[in-house]
This record gives C-alpha cells, sequence and structure tokens, in this order.
C-alpha cells in the first residue's frame, strides 16, 4: 500500500532540541579547554595561545546554529505511520492546454472613465465613478440605477453612464465572477449598443455562463462591430457545432485563425478544434439521427438502428433522476454518437480502455455498440455514467477545466450509481494508492492496471465528500471551482479544511472500508 507516509521522529531529530544538544556539547567542549589551559595555580607556567583551537570551534559553531535554525528543509508534520513507503506514481502528462477567453479578452475590458462630461449632472456622475474606484460596488448599482431619467436623455451622460456600468462589471467579475457582471455588461449594452469594448465583454460573459443570449443574431452584429476579433467566429462555431452544423462551424473557425495571427496558442487551438471538427463531420456524415426532448442521438444506419430507442429511454430515466439528485438539468439537447465497434477509438482518439467518452469540445457523448444490443445493463452504465460528465459540463460551462478529474470521474460514479465488479476486486487487492493531487488532471495516459486504482479512489474519496458533507457543500466547491479557484482554495474556503487534510481523513476512511 502507498498512502501518506508518516513516521515518527525522535526528540533529537526536531531542529530545535538538536541545536540546543549541539550548544551543549560546543559548550562543554570550550568550558574544558578553557580550564584546561587556564588554571588559576599555575596561569604562568601553562598559559599558552590556542586561538588556533578556539576560533575554528566557535565558526563551527556558529555555522551549526544558521544551519538548523535557518537553512535546514523542514520535516512534515507526520505523527501516525499509515501504510508502507514506496514511490509514487508518475503524474499523468498535463493536457494541451485550450485557448482561454481570459487570455483572448486581455485587450476588451477597461473604458476610461477619469473624464466626467460637463452636463447638469456631472456632479452625480463623478460620485458614482469614485464609488466605482473605491471598489464600493453595491453603493454606485445603487446610485447608477437611481439615475434621473434626464441624465440618460443627455447623448455625453448616456455614453458615460454605459461607461460606468461596463466598469462596475469588470469589478463585479473580478470579485464574483461573470454570473455576478452579466447584468451590469447588458445594461451598458443597452445604453450604447454599439461600443465594441462593452458588445465583447457582454459576449465574453454570455459564454462562460453558457447564457442562450449569445445567439447567431447577436455575434453577427458582433461581427460588424468587431470585424478584426476572432473571439465571436470561435462562438459562432461553437453554437453552430451544437446544432450540429459541422461544415459552417469549420468555415468560421478558419475565419477565427485569420484573425488570430498575431497569436500563436489561439492559432494552435483553433487549428486542434478545426481537425477535430473536420474529422467528426467526416465520421458522422453518414449517420442517421433520432431525437427525443432532451438527446439527439446518431448511429450508423442499419448496424445501430435497433439500438437508439433503449439508449433514449435510458438517457431521459438519466435526465430525470440525475437532474433531481444534482439539482441541475442541461441547459440544450445533448448529442450521443453511437460508434460502430472498429471505428470508436479511431473517431474519438480516446485510450484503449474507455468504454466510452465525452467530448467537452464537441458537446457529444460518444460511446462504441459492441455488447450494446445484448447487455443493456453495461448500455446503461456507460450512458449514465458520460451523462454525468456532460451535465458537470454544462454546470460548470468554460470552467469545467478547473474540475479535478478525480472528482469529475467519481462524481459521474456516484451520480450514476455505478456498480464496477472491477473495483470491488481491486479494493480486495494490493493497491499502491496515488495522491490525489496526482490524479486531477488528464488520465489519457494511465496503464489499464492504473486506471483501476484512479477510478477506485475517485470513486472512494468523492463518496467520502458525499456522505461526510453532503450534496449541497459538494455544490458550493463547485461554485467555487466555477469561480476559478484552486482545488485546495475550494476545499479550504468551503468545507473549511485543507487539501492535505482531506485527503489525509479520507485515506484513513479508504483504510478503514478495506480492513
Amino acid at each position: 500500500m502507498v498512502g501518506i507516509v508518516a513516521q515518527r521522529f525522535s526528540a533529537l531529530n526536531e531542529p530545535g532540541n538538536l541545536v540546543l544538544e549541539c550548544i551543549t556539547y560546543f559548550t562543554g567542549l570550550l568550558g574544558h579547554l578553557f580550564l584546561g589551559c587556564y588554571t588559576r595555580s599555575q596561569a604562568h607556567m601553562y598559559r599558552r595561545n590556542i586561538k588556533h583551537i578556539l576560533i575554528p570551534l566557535a565558526v563551527g559553531l556558529t555555522l551549526v546554529i544558521v544551519y538548523n535554525l535557518f537553512l535546514r528543509p523542514a520535516l512534515p508534520p507526520q505523527t501516525v505511520q499509515l501504510a508502507e513507503t514506496v514511490e509514487p506514481v508518475a503524474s499523468p502528462p498535463t493536457p494541451p492546454q485550450s485557448w482561454s477567453i481570459e487570455s483572448e479578452a486581455k485587450s476588451v475590458r477597461v473604458l476610461d472613465q477619469s473624464v466626467v462630461p460637463p452636463t447638469p449632472h456631472e456632479d452625480l456622475l463623478e460620485t458614482i465613478r469614485d464609488e466605482i474606484e473605491k471598489h464600493n460596488l453595491s453603493l454606485a448599482e445603487t446610485k447608477l440605477k437611481e439615475l434621473p431619467p434626464a441624465v440618460l436623455s443627455n447623448t455625453k451622460s448616456k455614453s458615460f453612464v454605459a461607461t460606468l456600468w461596463n466598469n462596475l462589471g469588470l469589478q463585479q467579475e473580478r470579485l464574483n465572477g461573470t454570473r455576478a457582471s452579466v447584468k451590469s455588461f447588458k445594461r451598458a449594452a443597452d445604453l450604447d449598443a454599439s461600443n465594441p469594448v462593452i458588445l465583447m465583454n457582454l459576449a465574453h460573459a454570455y459564454w462562460e455562463q453558457r447564457d442562450r443570449a449569445l445567439n447567431a443574431e447577436f455575434l453577427m452584429k458582433l461581427m460588424e462591430v468587431t470585424p478584426e476579433e476572432p473571439f465571436p467566429h470561435l462562438a459562432m462555431a461553437d453554437l453552430l457545432q451544437e446544432q450540429d452544423k459541422l461544415e459552417e462551424a469549420a468555415k468560421h473557425l478558419d475565419q477565427a485563425a485569420d484573425r488570430a495571427r498575431q497569436d500563436p496558442g489561439l492559432q494552435s487551438y483553433l487549428a486542434a478544434v478545426t481537425m477535430k471538427v473536420r474529422r467528426t463531420q467526416s465520421v458522422e456524415s453518414r449517420m442517421t439521427a433520432k431525437s427525443s426532448t432532451h438527446f439527439i442521438v446518431k448511429f450508423d444506419g442499419e448496424e445501430d438502428q435497433s439500438t437508439w430507442i433503449s439508449v433514449l429511454e435510458i438517457l431521459e430515466e438519466a435526465y430525470r433522476e440525475i437532474g433531481q439528485k444534482f439539482g441541475h438539468f442541461p441547459s440544450k439537447p445533448i448529442m450521443v454518437v453511437l460508434h460502430a465497434k472498429d471505428s470508436f477509438q479511431g473517431a474519438t482518439g480516446s485510450p484503449a480502455w474507455a468504454d466510452g467518452l465525452y467530448d467537452p469540445t464537441l458537446g457529444r457523448i460518444q460511446i462504441p455498440t459492441q455488447g450494446a444490443t445484448t447487455d443493456r445493463k453495461w448500455l446503461a452504465s456507460v450512458l449514465r455514467h458520460e451523462y454525468v460528465h456532460a451535465l458537470l459540463h454544462d454546470r460548470l460551462g468554460t470552467s469545467s477545466g478547473a474540475l479535478p478529474t478525480w472528482l469529475n470521474e467519481g462524481l459521474a460514479m456516484q451520480l450514476a450509481g455505478d456498480v464496477w465488479p472491477e473495483l470491488d476486486q481491486a479494493m480486495s487487492g494490493d493497491i499502491k494508492v496515488i495522491p490525489l493531487t496526482y490524479l486531477e488532471g488528464s488520465w489519457g495516459a494511465l496503464p489499464a492496471g492504473t486506471s483501476t486504482v484512479a477510478y477506485l479512489e475517485a470513486n472512494s474519496a468523492t463518496r467520502y465528500l458525499i456522505e461526510r458533507w453532503g450534496m449541497a457543500r459538494v455544490n458550493e466547491l463547485l461554485n467555487a471551482l466555477q469561480a476559478k479557484s484552486s482545488v485546495a482554495a475550494a476545499l479550504q474556503n468551503k468545507l473549511f479544511v485543507s487539501y492535505e487534510q482531506f485527503h489525509q481523513q479520507w485515506l484513513e476512511s479508504f483504510e478503514r472500508s478495506r480492513s
């Protein structure tokens, strides 16, 4: 077993005690030398110069004290041995960095509010501006809402009020994310519908919140106002992908790439997404689609036609049951693609050990159909599991990348009610526990044996999280992750426990359940 390895240390291993021992030893040695060389009774006979001994000793004593007090590495506060020591498993490779809205939006944020236009309401507008600059956001918002109609009838002051709403939204976003800022950006856009900075800020807020107001009409207007910006075309491609218009989506991705020549990172991201869209279009162009209220199922003609009814029945049941348990329902229909046995891995790029996959880039659940017609239990398990991934992505929006993989997989297993015999077998076997921090990134490169342990730990840690704190607190944890908190900060701020303490407490529970 690995785990968190803890050992007891003797008192002499503590830096403070070691310093005390050194001081005592050298003091005694120096005293002995002084007394031996400077006896009062024979001072003149035996007096001699011993500076060549005392100076090196004093220097040595100083170095020992300095090293132990300031330079010696601190030992971790460990108290109880929980498991044998083993080498940690190498961390999975970091996934390719997807393009971030924040990186593209750096140049489209703040409007100049330093000069208040000369109007009869100049003092009032200056007061509101000062409140925003002092971060008195609630007061500034109240004053903006209470502005007399005469202020907005003046063209100059109306434009400045739009600026104030925009900058208020930026401050709100900095503190509480786009959920808090989107209303302010909307008010700014209502007052100045042709300002490219305001419209871009509003578009980014819509994007992060998966707001359906980011529709084709809004994006076409944004393209007119900001003709050189890549973002409107990327957002349009995303919208077209949801509508399964992959050819049109690829064209807008090409246009976004043309406008992103100065950003190699964005160009790389767009090239990867474009390649995936075109590959998906090639694979799915020959497929048949069937729909229910909340899902669209695509399959390979005759081969999978007998399966799609079962798939829709399973998914609609999952929609009701898991949605009630999780307290969230998807904002749009979810696409499910059933692949023939020989095309699943090539079409999805999934690891060999995967039974299914949710692709957040294209918003698709993808599963192989081998066994689907004969094993409904397996089919239901895979569909429910991947549906939870889709639900989590819809819940967190563009912040879904902040969700650690162990919690993503653990929630999928807990909410879907997964029963994996392989995990029961692994639970009673010889396990080398992987620290949860190593399971935050992609698992795509994990070997099959290690992946079983990863799923076992994810399931166990998430079950402990839900049983100890409840789903309401887990939702608060997800809110913190959505607002860009790290896993450690989210645990500390929402559950009042450090990452290390959570890991230790979960591991103790895990060990008890194995014994």
